[in-house]
C-alpha cells in the first residue's frame, strides 16, 4: 500500500491508532492513550511559545528508508515547509522530529525510528518518555539540551 492510498481509504479514517507504513507497504498501527496525547499537545504548545518562525505540526508523515513514519510533533523551518507543504508525506524530514513513547513502543524501536528521521534530513530528534522526561539528540548522539531550542524543558509538567 502507498501512503496516498492509505490517506484516501475511508475505512482507516478516525481510528484511535497512529498509523504508519513499513518499507513493504504494510500498515503498522499503534494505540494511543490520553497521556500520549497530553504530552503531544503540551510539546506542541511549548514549541510554539519558544519559536517565533517556522511551523509546528502534529502527526507529520515523513518518507524514510523504512516506509512512511509519523512523528508525533515536528518543527519545520519556513524554507523547509515551503518545500514539503503540498506533499502527501514529507520528502525531507522537518528539522526537529519528536516522538512520544507509548506503551506499545520499545526503546529499540524508537532508537531505530530516530535514525530513520536523521537519514531523512532531521537535525534533531527528541524523545518524550511515559513520565514526560525529554531526551534530545542530533546525528552525533545525545545532547544535554536542544541546540535549536535550548530553553525547552527537560520534563513536561502537568
Amino acid at each position: 500500500m502507498k501512503w496516498e492510498e492509505l490517506c484516501q481509504n475511508q475505512q482507516l479514517q478516525d481510528l484511535p491508532f497512529k498509523i504508519e507504513l513499513n518499507k513493504w507497504g504494510q500498515i503498522v498501527m499503534s494505540p494511543v492513550k490520553i497521556k500520549h496525547s497530553f504530552y503531544q499537545g503540551r510539546i506542541q504548545r511549548l514549541l510554539e511559545s519558544f519559536l517565533q518562525s517556522g511551523e509546528v505540526m502534529p502527526e507529520c508523515a515523513i518518507n524514510t528508508t523504512d516506509g512512511v513514519k509519523v512523528a508525533d510533533v515536528v518543527w519545520c523551518s519556513n524554507q523547509r515547509f515551503s518545500h514539503i507543504e503540498e506533499e502527501i508525506s514529507a520528502s525531507i524530514a522537518p528539522e526537529i522530529c519528536i516522538e512520544v513513547k507509548s506503551d506499545s513502543n520499545t526503546i529499540a524501536e524508537i532508537d531505530i525510528k530516530k535514525e530513520f528521521y536523521f537519514e531523512a534530513g532531521a537535525k534533531e530528534v527528541w524523545l518524550c518518555n511515559e513520565n514526560g522526561e525529554m531526551t534530545f539528540y542530533n546525528p552525533q548522539g545525545e545532547l544535554k539540551q536542544s541546540e535549536w531550542v535550548p530553553n525547552f524543558p527537560d520534563v513536561i509538567q502537568r
